[in-house]
């Protein structure tokens, strides 16, 4: 079993997912929120929970436990807000930006693996910095698009997945082959056997000019581009006959006066239990839920993951 050092934790998606996949235990966990710590506290008690990723990285070796670095692995869904539209997208301006913290431990720790998460907005602002940052760590680094409906979720949620692999130090090139440090190409270009049809990723370390149009493509495999919630969707009618067919009924119902031209309505989609009353701690649960990563999605990388060392 690796050794998973958790970062923004938040609920503790990444530790059940890589549980589920038999790929690591909990070292550490962190999370500015009182909620999180306490929902963390109470499923792994016995793992320690910090609170500050920045008083991480200024004292990583006092803070973080001591593990082998080739059974290590770092994850982190890091604060989406600087990219996100919700956010402002103020990208390195905005206080809750601390990829460069969590690169100062990466750097410090040097784990054979890291694995993180983001909103899909991170794609146009923000991946290329973290790539590159990976890159020149000597890190083999590649960005997937993964929704949450590729595990059958009744909403389509994207986000950026970020892998990366250790191919610097001596040991882990070592471990990949005699191949100048770089994964064997025909494994997937990072060393994945990943099976990626059912994904978008990108071909190469930069993906700007590829991951919008694989996202689309990946609708095609995943079979999820339609009849679900999706936060970014296109709210109009076009490409959905049931919705014009229902729009069309509602609009003949409201009469002429009552539906001017040019009013969006909200594409229909099912019930995904938004609404819930006399349930203790409401929000907090709203909110940590809203926060967290799909954990059947960390467990497909965890096994992974593990295919891969165990092939070294």
């Amino acid at each position: 079993m690796m050794h998973h050092i958790d970062l923004c934790s938040g609920i503790g998606g990444f530790a059940l997912g890589f549980r589920w996949a038999g790929l690591s235990k909990p070292v550490l966990f962190c999370d500015i929120e009182p909620w999180s710590r306490k929902i963390l506290r109470k499923h792994w008690p016995d793992v320690p929970i910090l609170e500050d990723v920045k008083e991480l990285a200024n004292d990583p070796d006092g803070l973080i436990p001591d593990t082998d670095p080739r059974r290590t692995i770092i994850t982190a869904g890091y604060p989406c807000q600087p990219f996100s539209l919700a956010g402002e997208r103020r990208g390195s301006e905005d206080d809750r930006h601390i990829w460069p913290y969590i690169l100062s431990i990466i750097q410090t720790k040097r784990p054979a693996w890291t694995v993180f998460e983001n909103v899909y907005g991170h794609v146009s602002m923000g991946l290329d910095e973290v790539l590159s940052d990976l890159e020149g760590q000597s890190y083999a680094a590649r960005p997937f698009i993964v929704p949450a409906c590729a595990t059958d979720a009744p909403h389509r949620r994207d986000r950026v997945w970020i892998i990366a692999r250790n191919v610097g130090d001596t040991n882990s090139r070592e471990r990949t082959g005699n191949n100048g440090g770089r994964p064997k190409q025909e494994e997937s270009g990072t060393g994945f056997k990943t099976g990626c049809k059912d994904v978008a990723h990108a071909n190469g370390t930069r993906p700007q000019r590829h991951m919008e149009q694989q996202a689309k493509q990946a609708d095609a495999f995943i079979g999820c581009s339609k009849n679900v919630a999706d936060a970014n969707g296109e709210r109009g009618r076009r490409g959905n006959p049931e919705r014009q067919d229902a729009e069309t009924a509602w609009q003949s119902s409201r009469g002429p006066r009552n539906n001017p031209r040019g009013v969006e309505t909200w594409n229909p989609e099912p019930s995904v239990g938004r609404v819930a009353n006399g349930i203790p701690s409401r929000v907090d649960r709203l909110r940590g839920l809203g926060n967290a990563i799909v954990p059947q999605i960390a467990q497909r990388i965890g096994q992974v993951i593990k295919q891969c060392e165990e092939m070294t």
